[in-house]
């Protein structure tokens, strides 16, 4: 017994000189200092600091004070508190082979309650888990489940908004469709290169879900993305793994289960290229009294990169000038514009000389009319001789009308709008090959007869 209270003391006795040690000792360290500053007159205050049991007392004080501290803010830590945890995914726990389930969302919010120091906890460590919809009990049809938190730190409560949702579980039937591909993002490949046919290595798969949206499945496209490709050149080159998509009749997305996920794409990319000539095309009235007396392209053709069928319709690039009141020498710098169905030209600007000249006429004799757009069982002939040829007035430079030739010159009249037989008087239009010069026919009208 003697032993225990020996060892007590001995316990209390270390205490007492720990806390002399850290508290009582650097107080009268601190009062010393003070007592220096106020001189040697100030007795009262060095027999009233320099004493222990006062030094104690100012101890104990301090001691509260700063236990009152501690325990005014430690407060913070202890009081209940909340916070959101915002956009949780949920996870339906069913047989997603046999079914379909639909109306349920795809995340919602918890509430976490409780003091701070557990929330911190709780999130810190989250259920791995997350929101769950139990769903295995369930049969077909519609009904109203309790989503569950199962929160790892069980010092805290939760809520689940919303805590109930209404879903519907359907039986999961199945379906094949062709697949077609969607080529993505064409504009960004080189402007001379064309991709002339994509061979997808699956044109049938299955698609999954509720028969309900099974059919409103319009069609299933391999989207094919072009910015895919690495350094494409011409020849047969492949993208893998290209994501399958679900559309209805809109075009919007339909979510279904598609298997297999992706497809791959063969693409064969060729470049089809021609070379046509530059024409001058002048645009406006020159000034009264001059023509053209020769109008120069720096080049005299260009390479001209498209679709095959397109660029086989196409004979020449024009190069339009407005030679508006134009009565001397001009130089145009002009931007070539691409005729349709062309991607990309060997050349953007042509510079064009053109020279004037005093304008002179010339009158070319027996051009034959044409007549073009007869419409389908119909046959035309012209009412006379001088209604099946005709004399035209080619206005222009001398050096320029001493080229023109009956064989430059074309004259037709547009029967579009004759169809029924029947005698009419139409309107004659001429052209040449020469766009420098102007042509005017002598005769306005001729007279034609359309029968079966």
């Amino acid at each position: 017994m003697k032993k225990i209270i020996k060892k007590i003391c001995l316990f209390i006795g270390k205490i007492f000189k720990l806390f002399d040690k850290i508290i009582i000792t650097p107080i009268m360290k601190l009062f010393i200092k003070i007592s220096e500053l106020f001189g040697k007159n100030n007795k009262t205050f060095e027999k009233l600091f320099m004493n222990k049991q006062s030094l104690i007392v100012v101890s104990l004080v301090l001691a509260f004070l700063t236990f009152y501290m501690v325990d005014r803010n430690s407060g913070a830590l202890v009081d209940n508190s909340a916070e959101i945890l915002y956009s949780q995914p949920v996870k339906a726990i069913y047989n997603e082979e046999a079914y379909v389930v639909e109306g349920l969302p795809d995340s919602v919010d918890v509430i976490l309650i409780g003091r701070k120091s557990d929330i911190y906890l709780a999130k810190q460590y989250p259920n791995k888990e997350g929101i769950t919809a139990d769903l295995r009990e369930l049969s077909t049809g519609t009904h109203k489940v309790n989503l569950k938190y199962r929160q790892t730190i069980q010092s805290v409560d939760y809520k689940i908004d919303p805590s109930t949702v209404t879903v519907i579980i359907y039986d999961k039937v199945s379906d094949t469709r062709e697949v077609t591909p969607e080529l993505l993002h064409r504009n960004n490949l080189d402007s001379k290169l064309d991709i002339s046919d994509i061979t997808l290595n699956k044109t049938e798969i299955t698609i999954k879900g509720s028969a309900k949206k099974l059919e409103t499945v319009a069609y299933v496209k391999a989207l094919v993305d072009v910015d895919n490709l690495v350094e494409p050149t011409v020849g047969k080159v492949n993208i893998n793994n290209n994501k399958l998509v679900a559309y209805n009749n809109e075009g919007k997305i339909v979510d279904v289960e598609i298997l297999p996920e992706s497809v791959d794409a063969t693409l064969t990319i060729t470049s089809t290229s021609k070379v046509v000539p530059v024409k001058v095309v002048p645009v406006g009235d020159i000034a009264l009294g001059y023509a053209i007396e020769t109008a120069t392209p720096n080049i005299s053709s260009i390479t001209i990169y498209g679709d095959e069928d397109a660029l086989k319709t196409i004979e020449y690039v024009p190069v339009k000038i407005d030679v508006t009141n134009l009565s001397s020498y001009k130089e145009y710098n002009v931007n070539l514009e691409k005729p349709s169905g062309v991607r990309a030209m060997s050349e953007k600007t042509v510079s064009v000389k053109v020279n004037v000249a005093k304008e002179e006429q010339k009158e070319i004799s027996d051009i034959s009319v044409q007549t073009i757009n007869l419409g389908e069982g119909l046959k035309v002939k012209a009412l006379g001789k001088e209604n099946s040829f005709i004399s035209v007035i080619v206005k222009g430079s001398k050096e320029a009308l001493d080229k023109v030739e009956s064989s430059n010159i074309r004259a037709t009249v547009d029967l579009s709008e004759y169809t029924t037989p029947g005698e009419y008087e139409v309107d004659v239009k001429v052209s040449g090959d020469d766009l420098k010069l102007s042509y005017t026919s002598k005769t306005k009208k001729i007279k034609v007869e359309i029968y079966k």
